[in-house]
This record gives structure tokens, C-alpha cells and sequence, in this order.
């Protein structure tokens, strides 16, 4: 538990430090093929170990896990509507105009927050006591998709006018929400108040968000539809990495 709270925490905090550092048409440029490795590893790892973990944990009740995993897909949607698609390392112009006039984003703080606590609660080393997904792929897949996360809201912060230490109070609230997910579903799971019926369904509810987050990725790697050998190869290798877990 606690190597996946210093992980998490040292991804953002490092994706955010490093957008103070890298210009940010580079840093875009050098973030896209890490965007589609995560996505293909993010995909392959909900179709071929969330989704036939959660219901393994309820057998016979596959309909309810289904249920869920819509409520994660439909209320990603609703989360992007106020985050603006920042988890996919996107900064929209009115995003952008807002920093500039000082204001900081509270409504896309809040919306990548609650994303990143919801990721952060499936994190329970063998949970229900007997079936979960292979932990620490999890927790590599969620890392990585922080990374872009956590350098399109730092650039986004770094145009508020002021020094650049005020970028982080907000990168720090991002960097939180993902271990207080942790430690709340640990806590659940440590006092027997976390069954496998509540686990299967958070599961449901990350996957159907996985499946949003990752296939829109995908999308947004190649919106033209054209060949590009560097996006294909990192999107080949991060699905062949998530089918060679065990």
C-alpha cells in the first residue's frame, strides 16, 4: 500500500516539477507516445483483468458488475465536462485564459481529484480476500496516466502571473486525491466493512472510467486516422505489456 501512495504521489509531484522545466509545445510532443502506451496498457488490462476479476467476485451476478462499469463510463463523461479532458494532458484555451487572469481552475481541480480518488480506491492488495487484479500492474497503469495529467495541469498553472510556487497547492490536492483513495479503501478492507459485492462494484465503476479515459486516448493519438509508427509501436507495446501479466 504505502509503495503505491509514494509512487503515485512522486508521479504527479515529478510530472508537475518537470512542466516548470520543459517548454510546453516539447513537452506535448514528447508526452503523445506515452498517451498511447498508457491508453492500449489501460485498455487491455480492464478487458483482460478488472472486468473478469469483478466478476469473479460476484458469481452469478455479472448484470450488476455491468451496471456499474456503465455508471464509471457515463459519469467519466460527466466528469469532463468540468476537467475539460485534462486527464487525457489537454489545456484548452478558456482553461488557459482563466489561468492567465489569475483564477485557478477549481471545478477542473475538483473533477481531476475525484477521478484520481476513485482510481486510487481499487488499489487494495488482495482484496475481499481472495481474487483482485495484479496489483502493481494497477499501480503502474494508473502512475502513467498521471503523468500527463499532472504536466498539462501544471502548465496550466504555470501561466497564472505570480512565482511559480503557487503551482503547488493545487498539483499537491491532485497528488493526494489518488492515496486518500488508498488509505480510505484499505481502511474499508482492514476493518471488514469492504465485501467482495462493494469491491466488485468499485472495480465495475474504475473499469467503465478506464474504458472511457483509454479509448478516448487512443482516439486522440490519431485523430486524423493516419499512420504514425512511433504512436502505433508504443500502443502495440503497452497492450503487449498488459496481456503478459500473469
Amino acid at each position: 500500500m504505502w509503495i503505491a501512495i509514494f509512487v503515485l504521489l512522486g508521479t504527479v509531484l515529478g510530472a508537475g516539477w518537470a512542466a516548470g522545466r520543459v517548454p510546453a509545445a516539447l513537452g506535448q510532443a514528447a508526452l503523445k507516445p506515452l498517451l498511447a502506451f498508457s491508453g492500449a496498457y489501460l485498455f487491455t488490462l480492464t478487458v483482460t483483468h478488472l472486468l473478469p476479476e469483478a466478476w469473479q467476485l460476484v458469481p452469478g451476478q455479472g448484470p450488476r458488475v455491468g451496471y456499474w462499469v456503465l455508471g464509471g463510463f457515463f459519469g467519466q463523461v460527466l466528469l469532463e465536462v468540468f476537467s475539460h479532458g485534462i486527464e487525457h494532458g489537454h489545456v484548452h484555451a478558456a482553461d488557459a485564459h482563466a489561468a492567465r487572469a489569475g483564477r485557478v481552475p477549481l471545478l477542473l481541480l475538483g473533477a481531476l481529484a475525484v477521478h484520481s480518488l476513485l482510481e486510487g480506491s481499487i488499489l487494495v492488495p488482495a482484496a475481499a480476500g481472495a481474487v483482485g487484479p495484479p496489483y502493481h500492474a494497477v499501480v503502474a497503469g494508473v502512475a502513467l496516466h498521471h503523468v500527463p495529467a499532472a504536466f498539462a495541469l501544471a502548465t496550466l498553472l504555470h501561466q497564472r502571473p505570480g512565482p511559480a510556487r503557487r503551482t503547488w497547492p493545487a498539483l499537491l490536492i491532485f497528488a493526494l486525491a489518488g492515496p486518500v483513495g488508498i488509505l480510505s479503501s484499505n481502511y474499508l478492507v482492514l476493518h471488514e466493512r469492504l465485501g467482495a459485492g462493494a469491491y466488485a462494484a468499485l472495480l465495475g465503476l474504475v473499469a467503465g472510467n478506464f474504458l472511457h479515459v483509454s479509448t478516448t486516448i487512443l482516439f486522440e493519438t490519431s485523430p486524423e486516422h493516419r499512420l504514425d509508427w512511433a504512436k502505433l509501436g508504443a500502443t502495440v507495446v503497452g497492450a503487449a505489456l498488459a496481456l503478459a501479466i500473469a
